[in-house]
């Protein structure tokens, strides 16, 4: 038996992945070569953002062509899924399981004959251990759910309240890919930050930054997303005084005006952000910041809008991902009026894209002539592609063996999305 797994959201849904694949290889599945040769699909999905709802949606007429070829396929779904979403789906899986059942997800899928649709007592799924999709960089899960509530989000709703995992299963976690030669680590919550032990509540997430980068080997750390209203200034400093910690910060900002990010419940002022930034940038004074904004959210006005264009443009940005408004079943913003028509989300959302190329730009053009560190990641036909400390996008000239290795390379040229370079040592 086959599987192939699809996987639509964040790393974390990505890491929950990596769960799902060492399952299915207990009970006795392999990893498919492709999708057509799959005997069960798995689609683990997100409901944060309607785009990735469609995309769901959007590969049920390939699924029904491949069961007219495979009769014994079985399709799948489960991750953060919204009771709507449920509803729809449920006639268009053979299964849907949470999850945080993922522990007893043997118990169904072994038994080959049918597949009931049931939704298993839910678990501590972190407990299990990865299939890491490479061997050189480890997707490792802190904490699930969340306590925020931002009015746009539907995490709390499907992934549930916040749940911290031991740090000491953390760092056993982490010691362990390190051993095994892992050169990146990436620490995941859905805010990072809110992190606390549960068996000794004097670990908090700077902490947990510390006890991580004290453990011996040649190893980057990264983390994401953190939440600004509880950026504390002792994180700061252990981002600067901790060596192997990355110069790369995703720093959610949603909006640049004040009466909007009230309304999304994000519990700071722009003047706060703007603290912050000035803050983190004078401790690691060679850090990128990406972040996420929202644009089109219910009754943003023009004016609204410009702030956070103004904003953008102050920041300057290494990265940002920006999302046009989508309604979300079960959030509080459900109750505005989404006044803002798609034609004029899309508006908004070119006017930042364009000032992001111009920014990104500007700050790529910095390196060019320097030597940065990389960790190589992939090939793609005849150059090879890494990311920097401050995740970068690298191409360059190299053998296909120094994938998952650090090496050296001079940049030469620049781009808004990324550098090109020279290979200088290995």
């Amino acid at each position: 038996m086959k599987y192939w797994i699809i996987t639509f959201g964040c790393q974390m849904n990505q890491s929950d992945s990596e769960r799902i694949a060492r399952v299915l290889e207990s009970i006795g599945y392999k990893s498919a070569l492709n999708i057509n040769r799959a005997d069960l699909i798995v689609v683990n999905m997100c409901s944060v953002r309607q785009s990735a709802v469609d995309r769901v949606y959007g590969l049920w007429p390939k699924f029904h062509e491949l069961k007219k070829k495979n009769k014994k396929l079985k399709t799948l779904l489960t991750g953060c899924i919204l009771k709507k979403d449920f509803k729809t789906f449920k006639n268009l899986f053979d299964l849907i399981l949470s999850i945080k059942s993922l522990a007893n997800w043997g118990t169904i899928l072994g038994d080959r004959i049918s597949f009931p649709r049931s939704d298993l007592p839910k678990l501590d799924y972190l407990k299990i251990p990865s299939k890491y999709k490479t061997n050189f960089s480890a997707l490792i899960p802190i904490s699930n759910g969340c306590n925020n509530f931002c009015s746009y989000c539907v995490v709390p709703f499907v992934r549930g309240p916040l749940v911290c995992r031991d740090h000491k299963e953390i760092l056993d976690e982490v010691k362990e890919v390190i051993q095994k030669g892992f050169k990146e680590i990436w620490l995941l919550g859905q805010n990072v930050n809110d992190y606390l032990s549960p068996i000794d509540s004097s670990v908090n997430f700077t902490w947990l930054l510390k006890m991580v980068n004290d453990i011996p080997g040649d190893f980057w750390i990264r983390f994401t997303s953190p939440h600004p209203k509880n950026f504390s200034e002792e994180l700061v400093g252990i981002m600067a005084e901790c060596d192997k910690i990355t110069e790369y910060l995703n720093l959610p900002v949603q909006s640049g005006d004040d009466e909007i990010l009230k309304k999304m419940n994000r519990n700071y002022r722009v003047k706060d952000y703007k603290t912050l930034v000035k803050k983190i940038r004078e401790k690691v004074p060679n850090i990128a910041l990406s972040t996420d904004i929202i644009v089109g959210f219910p009754g943003e006005t023009k004016k609204q809008f410009e702030n956070t264009l103004k904003l953008f443009k102050e920041i300057k940005f290494d990265m940002a991902y920006i999302a046009q408004y989508s309604s979300r079943p079960g959030t509080a913003a459900t109750k505005l009026k989404d006044n803002i028509s798609g034609e004029e989300k899309e508006r908004r959302w070119k006017v930042l894209a364009d000032v992001l190329k111009e920014t990104a730009l500007e700050n790529n053009k910095k390196y060019i002539g320097k030597k940065v560190k990389v960790l190589v990641d992939k090939k793609e036909k005849d150059f090879l592609f890494g990311k920097s400390k401050q995740h970068k996008t690298l191409k360059f000239k190299g053998n296909e063996n120094l994938i998952g290795q650090f090496v050296s390379i001079k940049i030469t040229e620049a781009t808004p999305w990324g550098l090109k370079g020279e290979l200088l040592i290995c």
